[in-house]
């Protein structure tokens, strides 16, 4: 996150540090492998309230799946390893 004048908001995951490979990264990585947002949402700009909701729902889609990347369905694990990749690549 950086510094405006009224409040903070997020770089986007394309300008994060490492990557993406930050914890506000990591919401966007599992909303995209989610579907809550499509990869062309990279938050660039979203302020805190925004980002918890999407927190919050991606936690809801874990807990669903026992916080376990091998509890994913087939595609979602292929989708899961693609994007991680990726943002490791970027890292």
């Amino acid at each position: 996150m950086k510094m405006t004048r009224r409040q903070k908001t997020y770089v986007g995951i394309y300008n994060d540090e490492f990557g993406g490979m930050t914890p506000t990264g990591s919401i966007v990585k599992d909303a995209w492998i989610f579907g809550l947002i499509p990869e062309s949402q990279t938050c660039e700009g979203w302020t805190a309230g925004p980002l918890q909701l999407l927190y919050d729902q991606t936690s809801s889609k874990w807990e669903e799946c026992g916080y376990r990347v091998s509890n994913l369905p087939e595609e979602l694990r292929q989708l899961h390893e693609r994007i991680h990749r990726e943002a490791i690549e970027r890292a």
